[in-house]
């Protein structure tokens, strides 16, 4: 493993690991499968946390409710 590759690796890992553990408590607390999101935001980057923010919270109607009320 060449030096850049540890350099990756090392910015890498805590990126992962806070997305995880923000998905894990944010969907525990919202009531949605926190380990599933938990363990996929372990896996890749920031494609769980988009999907979660879509798909989970629901951020697109809230921007509708938002448009509508203005």
């Amino acid at each position: 493993m060449t030096k850049e590759e540890m350099y990756l690796l090392l910015l890498i890992i805590p990126v992962l690991l806070a997305q995880s553990i923000y998905l894990f408590l944010d969907a525990r607390k919202n009531g949605h499968l926190y380990w599933f999101w938990g363990l996929w935001g372990l896996i890749q980057t920031p494609m769980p946390l988009i999907f979660y923010l879509i798909f989970a919270k629901k951020i697109w109607k809230k921007l509708k409710k938002r448009e509508r009320v203005e």
